[in-house]
Parts: structure tokens; C-alpha cells; sequence
């Protein structure tokens, strides 16, 4: 009797933008069977699921949603658990990202990651596949030498209009309902406090009833509702295509 095995799957983790969005079109050209799934946090802003809609549609592909069976939000998470963040990361992160794509996962499986080339996004995956060491994972984009700012452009030149994140001046389009309690940075709840006023007053006012100091200014960690209001912002990125993404393009069969 002849023992048939079964193929690796090969699963493209996308977050509603750009970056995994570029990542999934590059893969499926040569992996059409390629799973495309998405850990649903209950955090996503409304123009994100949009977006998600129109990616489905240029990519021919539906999205898998991969959902916790313990908690229903970002926000659920920080409730039941009354901590936000610390030095190990974000409980949310843990409980409505990682364990239910360990749940979904397979041991032989192939991961596919939206991972720019760009140097922060390539010490990022350098991070997961130290921490992760036991995946097969994969990162397109920083093998093409595309940057966050190439993938905004190919969206844009596809005829896809970006997340309303990008336009902000967030460098990603997730968790937009909540901030990211992972970041530390004034200027990114600066810009969070410009465009989310009631959401930020509800984290600030949270963080502060369980102790939590989420921002660091000189060194020193304070209280959402002690940044000065006159912070600066951080910028928006510019979409910009090189010929690395022009390359990439005519293999898909779409430069323009």
C-alpha cells in the first residue's frame, strides 16, 4: 500500500495593509493554493475592513479568520486581565494573534509574513524567526527589496485605495480602535490623540486606573494624560516605487 503525504501548507498572514497585502499577491502567483488568514482582534477600523474586501477581490482569494474562543476583543483582553502591556509585549497580541494561529497552524507548515525591506521590518523578522525558531517562515518583500513605501504605491497603482490609517500618518493600518499599547513612542499617541480623541481618553483613562504608564519621554515613562499637547506628530509615508517594485510588477503582469 503507497502512503500518500500530504503537501506543506503555505499560509499568508495578512493584517488589512499594504505590506501583506503586496506579500500575498507575490506568493499566490507561484502558490495558488496558498492559504490566506487573517487573526481577528475585534480592534479593526471600519475603512480596514473595506480595504480587506478589495484585497479579496484583486487577489481572487477569501480570507480565513482565525478568531480567540476567550475573548471577544483587544479590549476584552486589558479588561478581564487589567494589564495592558509590559517588557514581555501585549497580552492582546498573545491571546487574539498567537495562540490562535498555534491553534491553526501545522508543524511542516510554510509562513508567509508582510515584512518590508525596510531596516526596522527586517530586525522585526529577524526577531520572529530567532524567537519562532521551530516555523518555516517566509518574507517576501524583504526578498524583493520592497519597502513600506514601494507596497503603498503598488496598492495605489493596482487602483486599490489605501487603509485612511496611511493618509494619518500611521505606519500600519491595524488596531486603530484602541493604539497600539506596544508603543511607547509621544509622537505616535500624539498623532492617535490628533485623529481618536474619545478612544484616547478611554485608553488614558484606563491605563491610569491600573497604573499603567504607556508613554516614554526622555527616558521616563508617563501617563497618557501627561503628554503635552503640543507634541509633534509623526509624518505620513509617501508611496514611492523603485525599479525593485517596478520589477516586481511586470513579473505579476501589472506595471503600468
Amino acid at each position: 500500500m503507497t502512503i500518500r503525504m500530504s503537501q506543506p501548507r503555505t499560509i499568508i498572514w495578512f493584517s488589512t495593509g499594504a505590506a501583506s497585502a503586496v506579500a500575498a499577491r507575490l506568493v499566490l502567483r507561484d502558490t495558488p493554493d496558498a492559504i490566506l488568514a487573517r487573526c481577528e482582534t475585534g480592534n479593526e477600523d471600519a475603512d480596514n475592513h473595506r480595504f480587506e474586501a478589495d484585497v479579496e477581490r484583486w487577489l481572487g482569494r477569501s480570507v480565513t479568520l482565525l478568531k480567540s474562543e476567550k475573548y471577544a476583543s483587544v479590549w476584552d483582553v486589558w479588561q478581564k486581565r487589567r494589564y495592558m502591556s509590559g517588557p514581555d509585549g501585549a497580552p492582546c497580541t498573545m491571546f487574539m494573534k498567537v495562540m490562535p494561529r498555534l491553534e491553526f497552524q501545522r508543524p511542516d507548515d510554510i509562513h508567509v509574513f508582510g515584512y518590508t525591506a525596510d531596516s526596522s521590518d527586517i530586525k522585526r523578522f529577524e526577531k520572529l524567526r530567532d524567537t519562532y525558531f521551530e516555523l518555516t517562515v517566509r518574507a517576501p518583500l524583504i526578498e524583493a527589496g520592497i519597502t513600506k513605501a514601494a507596497t503603498l504605491a503598488m496598492i495605489e497603482r493596482a487602483g486599490i485605495d489605501l487603509p485612511r490609517s496611511y493618509a494619518m500618518g500611521f505606519p500600519n493600518a491595524n488596531c486603530l480602535q484602541s493604539g497600539c499599547v506596544k508603543a511607547t513612542s509621544p509622537a505616535y499617541w500624539a498623532l492617535y490623540r490628533r485623529h481618536f480623541p474619545e478612544n484616547f481618553e478611554r485608553i488614558a483613562a484606563y491605563s491610569k486606573e491600573i497604573g499603567k504608564k504607556l508613554v516614554r519621554i526622555d527616558d521616563e515613562r508617563v501617563f497618557l494624560d501627561e503628554l503635552p499637547l503640543d507634541h509633534p506628530v509623526t509624518a505620513p509615508i509617501v508611496p514611492a516605487c523603485d525599479f525593485l517594485c517596478h520589477i516586481a510588477e511586470q513579473e505579476l503582469g501589472e506595471a503600468a
